[in-house]
């Protein structure tokens, strides 16, 4: 009897690929068809890949655990939605390609019964299943050329990240304890779009972002646990149309600790909170001393006499957390 595919299985199920193969000795329909849903579900998994990695993961609940369980999740939603109701339709596109290629050929006048070629359908192939039919199996070739051009797209976007990473990221940061390490990794991307935008040192917002929230240990909340994106602890006054955490904070009063609940700027994002840092520094006129700064002494000082914090020692703690990451090499490297 003629083994099966079904269309019913779990995305990490070896088997699978095995039954295809199985199939393709055959050179039978059932093998086109069921090779034909596993290109589609290779496609809709890149699909998929692609939509996380646009996606930001800086969640409370994000870690490398959720990652490849979601990575598991996407493989099976894939499976799933490759074999329900006909999928996307790609599958029965590359069907219809394949079954051109497999057909014997047909005297002039003779039909196969099949329909119009995808390409004259306006429904163009993947490069690698187009061309002429290869040597042999087409079917069983066409399935190995799918996956190695699968294979090395993938590599290709993975180089292309770290590739990019490499150019946004300090080459430093090994230098610094895991903890810090962490925080830069997490929020210099953000730092180094701000700082082609306006000019503002990366490594100084990274510095105050560090000394507001103590290395992301003590960022701001909403009432309901979920993220501000605060780095800067900007408090939400009159003018501010956006939301608001309320939370306990210490000011000082005649360089005495004074605690009060405060009201302070939420954000959708870290991008959001950066830009608005770099806003309140570079249009408000309190802040003339700072902005344009790139000595840290100075940068420092400007936003002591500015008002930004009521801390007296606020301008010597933040020009040593400066300069800690300047000495640790932790620096936009514009070369």
């Amino acid at each position: 009897m003629m083994a099966t595919v079904s269309g019913n299985q779990l995305a990490f199920d070896a088997n699978s690929l095995n039954g295809i193969k199985r199939l393709a000795r055959d050179n039978s329909p059932a093998a086109l068809k069921a090779a034909s849903q596993q290109f589609e579900t290779v496609f809709l998994q890149m699909v998929l890949k692609s939509m996380r990695d646009a996606t930001p993961q800086a969640g409370m609940f994000d870690s490398e655990q959720t990652k490849t369980f979601t990575g598991l999740l996407d493989q099976q939603l894939a499976m799933t939605l490759s074999s329900s109701r006909g999928g996307t339709g790609l599958a029965a596109v590359i069907e219809q390609q394949l079954g051109r290629q497999m057909a014997p050929a047909v005297a002039p006048g003779e039909s196969k019964g099949l329909p119009l070629a995808p390409q004259a359908a306006g429904h163009p192939l993947p490069s690698a299943l187009s061309g002429p039919a290869v040597a042999g199996n087409p079917m069983s070739q066409a399935l190995d050329r799918y996956r190695a051009a699968a294979a090395a797209a993938d590599r290709a976007r993975g180089a292309a990240s770290s590739a990019a990473d490499g150019a946004t990221l300090p080459a430093s940061l090994a230098a610094l304890p895991v903890g810090k390490r962490e925080f830069v990794q997490k929020v210099w991307p953000h730092a180094m779009q701000v700082s082609r935008e306006t000019g503002i040192p990366a490594h100084f917002m990274v510095a105050q972002a560090a000394l507001e929230t103590g290395w992301g240990k003590s960022e701001i909340r909403r009432a309901d646990g979920t993220q501000s994106y605060n780095l800067f602890n900007i408090k939400a006054g009159s003018n501010w149309n956006g939301g608001s955490a309320k939370v306990m904070t210490t000011e000082y009063e005649n360089g005495t600790p004074v605690h009060e609940n405060a009201s302070f700027r939420a954000y959708g994002s870290y991008a959001e909170a950066f830009r608005d840092y770099a806003r309140l520094i570079n249009g408000n006129a309190r802040y003339a001393g700072a902005a344009g700064q790139t000595d840290a002494r100075a940068f420092a000082d400007g936003l002591q006499r500015g008002g930004y914090a009521t801390d007296p020692a606020y301008a010597s703690k933040l020009r040593r957390v400066i300069e800690g990451l300047a000495s640790a090499g932790v620096v936009a490297d514009d070369g």
